[in-house]
């Protein structure tokens, strides 16, 4: 086939292009000292996981950044992976042994397990990279990681064994985040917290030497049970005659101290507060302070009631909670209650609520890692730049705040601590692998601790780990640090901060210069996707539907850093229409490139064209236009830059270019055929290298159709992919012509614009009068573009202070009147109520003007040429005012 087909359907070549790519190369990124690296590292989807929109979105940017730099001559590597997600996979791998096979987790051994697990993730775990492929990913799949494979193992045994060695790893019974669901601990950053309608119970607490006593408020009055004391302010008037007695725990009977604390805070509540250290982690470092009993733990691992809640052990939490409250209600020692909302934290992966408890955990020490963390983003020279901006005091108020992070998991899959204990003595060695003696005893029995770690302690190591580290590979001094992370504002806490620690222990250095954060896809209505609402969105349904294509632009036109954005589906059939729009623009093109035996009919080139205004115009255009797109890309405003394309695109290229030449193609002149072939395929090859890392499937099928271009090293099959970006050129700056063809443009719609106002047929040809002082020579060197798109006669140019003819309708543009008569079109009334619509309009925008230049904030403020060009504004609204005040005046005065 010579030429498009008829009809844009991305079915016919998604696929196909994509294999293409792959076998030939073309996402390959090799090491080349010849050309500066680029390097992402994807974000890794979890195994047990299918493309969302979110993922959607996160790759469709990072696809975008990546093909883009190819195109600038970087040596780009987009390093795709996935994740092994410990809670979620071993979730999985439980629900089908039990559904399938009928078997219990607890009634296997851990091996047996893990079989099971490595075979679910043989099965599925490939899923998600071939969705991504659906999608148009440019990665070096040559490169795959898997956070569990040998070498990222390897990896995280070395940064643990590190750590450890330097103190910075312990092991310790400390409070943690305990999933009663999931039966393991949990990092601060995998609790979500939510607000909930709650209560404030309000309890006395009978002194023991048989006064008042003591009132408190607790939301969780089932933790009860394990409190240890009562802690007040000090110098709290309230309670100076009981610090240092004792108060007595309502109905258990024991006694406990009241104690000062700065944790109690005499403005809020009573201003005293049980201090329950098994149970809150306020509470556990209060008790840390003042030598308290942490051992007394009401609550177990399954969530329900230990010994030390007495009648009560065994039952659920909650349960013992109603029963609890009840029994104190009768007892007298209900105070009162009030309705609050209450934060609770839950677990990010099943949502259950979290449990604090006191356990024997790995813990990783944060505050001496926090601080180059910290360093790294504070103040304008910081080397940690956060797109957008004000994510930079979210990353640094976390770290200023952090507490050591738990790292340990009661988990089976994953990566297992490599701690082993002595059986003899009970050291605890930590190397990569199991010790053949005991340093401490002689000992030759050790166990290895059951503990999985943290899913994101191996992610943290993901941008240098995948590019070989420990080793000190060629690729991972080429490659890191990366250039930057885009990902969700979601995560910035469970992973780029721990990237960010772990990359600048390990490497010295930060592992990426920018973290480029965008938000969620939301519905139309602006909730969050979610099976609960059913308001998901398939990625892959929406690439079956309208292609790739369309769906990349519509997300990627459709944020702006940091912000949430909804999926709308008329802004999809927007994308869809405008990869219409192109194709057919394109088939033209190439139409009138063809002869009639379907070889390319002969073209000028650089040397031998001899340009008219139009070919300087979309020349000029696309050059000042690659200007603006480049620099937006360069600041991540990916958004900004695609509506440039799309602009560029449909209004320059299609609407107007195509037309103003149209006439040529079909003339006597060979010659100026030949330049007017030449403009129009050069053009569009620009315009298909700037949206292709938006649309590269369809900017590639295009590109298959247009003539070759000479077969470069890096470039031997001349794909688009690998072609170079259009660069600025300032020999390209036709300002002259861009100003005559952008005047001929004005006019034109002008004349549009006055047959819909009038309701006139455009087939029906028109005179023009067009009143000027000093656009008379321009319009008469673009008379033939005027008259031939709009369909005019002929075009009198008159001075601006001419008498106009009585029956005209008109319309004002910058430097000129534009009359036509009115006899060729409407009555006078259907006038005077256009300009009144015009007038009304003009006084608005003199107002807005007048109003932003009398605001001392603004003018003070604001960059003197931002200002200025305020005043030009003004005075240009200004004066196309008088000239339709006196149309009017006119008008009404016959």
């Amino acid at each position: 086939m010579k030429n498009l087909a008829k009809t844009y359907n991305p079915k016919d070549f998604e696929d196909r292009i994509y294999g293409m790519w792959e076998e030939k190369g073309a996402f390959n990124a090799d090491i080349d000292r010849d050309k500066k690296p680029f390097t992402i590292v994807m974000p890794p989807p979890n195994i047990t996981g299918q493309l969302h929109m979110g993922h959607a979105l996160d790759q469709t940017l990072q696809d975008i950044l990546t093909r883009w730099k190819r195109m600038q001559g970087y040596s780009a590597l987009w390093l795709p992976g996935s994740d092994h997600a410990s809670i979620a996979t071993e979730v999985k791998v439980v629900e089908k042994l039990r559904n399938e096979k009928g078997i219990d987790k607890h009634d296997i051994s851990r091996e047996e397990f893990l079989e099971y697990a490595w075979d679910w993730k043989r099965e599925y775990g490939g899923r998600i990279t071939k969705q991504c492929r659906k999608l148009g990913d440019s990665c070096d799949w040559r490169r795959e990681r898997f956070t569990m494979d040998e070498g990222c193992n390897h990896a995280v045994n070395e940064m643990f064994i590190s750590l450890y060695k330097k103190g910075l790893i312990y092991k310790g019974d400390r409070i943690i985040n305990w999933c009663p669901s999931c039966e393991t601990t949990l990092s601060d950053a995998e609790v979500e917290h939510e607000d909930v309608d709650g209560h404030y119970w309000y309890f006395r607490y009978p002194a023991a030497d048989g006064g008042e006593g003591i009132t408190i408020a607790t939301s969780r009055p089932e933790t009860m049970f394990a409190d240890v004391a009562i802690a007040v302010a000090e110098g709290d008037e309230r309670y100076a005659d009981l610090v240092g007695k004792t108060v007595i725990l309502p109905l258990v009977g024991r006694e406990i101290p009241v104690i000062t604390d700065e944790h109690a805070d005499p403005e809020k509540g009573t201003g005293a507060v049980k201090i329950t250290p098994a149970h809150d982690m306020n509470d556990f470092e209060v008790g840390q302070r003042h030598e308290l009993d942490a051992s007394l733990s009401c609550i177990d691992e399954h969530a329900r009631m230990t010994a030390l809640a007495g009648k009560y052990e065994g039952m659920d939490r909650y349960e013992c909670r109603k029963a609890w409250v009840k029994e104190l209600e009768e007892a007298g020692y209900l105070v009162k209650i009030d309705d609050l909302t209450i934060p609770v934290g839950k677990c990010y992966r099943c949502h259950t609520v979290v449990e604090p408890r006191i356990s024997d955990q790995w813990f990783v020490a944060m505050k001496e890692l926090a601080e180059p963390a910290i360093k790294a983003a504070e103040g304008e020279g910081g080397e940690l730049v956060h797109v957008p901006k004000r994510f930079e005091k979210i990353y640094l108020n976390w770290l200023y705040d952090i507490r050591d992070w738990c790292i340990s998991r009661q988990l089976w899959w994953g990566h297992r601590i490599p701690a082993y204990y002595c059986d003899d003595c009970g050291e605890t060695v930590v190397d990569t692998k199991m010790p053949e003696v005991c340093p401490k005893c002689g000992g030759r029995h050790f166990h290895q601790d059951e503990d999985v770690l943290d899913t994101w302690f191996s992610s943290a190591l993901w941008p240098f780990s995948t590019l070989g580290w420990p080793e000190k590979t060629s690729e991972l001094e080429y490659f890191y640090p990366n250039s930057v992370m885009v990902t969700g504002y979601d995560i910035l806490f469970f992973w780029v901060i721990r990237m960010v620690f772990s990359g600048l222990y390990t490497m010295g250095e930060i592992p990426f210069k920018y973290v480029f954060l965008h938000g969620l896809v939301r519905d139309e209505q602006g909730r969050k996707m979610s099976k609960s609402l059913g308001n998901g969105i398939d990625p892959l349904e929406v690439i079956d539907e309208v292609g790739a294509d369309a769906l990349r632009f519509m997300l990627a036109t459709g944020i702006s850093p940091g912000n949430d954005m909804r999926f709308i589906r008329g802004r999809l059939e927007a994308a869809r229409n405008f990869a219409n729009k192109l194709w057919n623009a394109s088939r033209f093109t190439i139409m009138n490139l063809m002869g009639e035996d379907g070889e390319f009919l002969p073209m000028a080139d650089a040397d031998t064209a001899v340009l008219r205004d139009e070919d300087k115009w979309i020349i000029s255009k696309i050059n000042d236009g690659a200007k603006e797109i480049t620099a937006d890309l360069d600041k991540f405003e990916l958004g900004l830059a695609g509506q440039k394309i799309y602009d560029l695109i449909w209004d320059v290229y299609c609407d107007w270019y195509i037309e103003l030449v149209k006439g040529r193609l079909y003339g006597d002149d060979e010659e100026d055929k030949k330049t007017a072939r030449y403009v129009l395929q050069r053009t569009l090859k620009d315009l298909l290298k700037l949206l292709h890392p938006y649309m590269p499937f369809i900017t590639e099928e295009i590109w298959g159709y247009l003539p070759a271009e000479a077969a470069k090293a890096d470039n031997p099959d001349g794909l688009l992919i690998r072609s170079a970006w259009p660069e600025y050129d300032a020999e390209l700056d036709y300002s002259d012509a861009v100003r005559r063809i952008d005047t001929a443009m004005d006019v034109i719609k002008a004349v549009r614009g006055i047959r819909y106002e009038a309701e006139a047929a455009p087939s029906r040809k028109v005179n023009l009068i067009v009143k000027t002082d000093n656009l008379g020579d321009i319009i008469a060197s673009v008379e033939h573009h005027i008259c031939k798109i709009a369909n005019v006669g002929t075009i009198n140019i008159e001075a601006s202070d001419a008498a106009a003819p009585d029956d005209v309708m008109s319309a004002v543009i910058e430097g000129a009147e534009i009359l036509v008569p009115l006899e060729e079109l409407v009555d006078i009334s259907a006038e005077i109520e256009r300009l009144e619509k015009e007038q009304k309009k003009l006084e608005g925008e003199v107002t807005r003007v007048e109003k932003k230049l009398s605001n001392q904030g603004f003018v003070s403020k604001a960059p003197a040429a931002v200002v200025e060009e305020e005043r030009a504004k003004g005075d240009k609204y200004r004066e196309m005012l008088e000239t339709v005040n006196a149309r009017l005046e006119s008008l009404r005065n016959r």
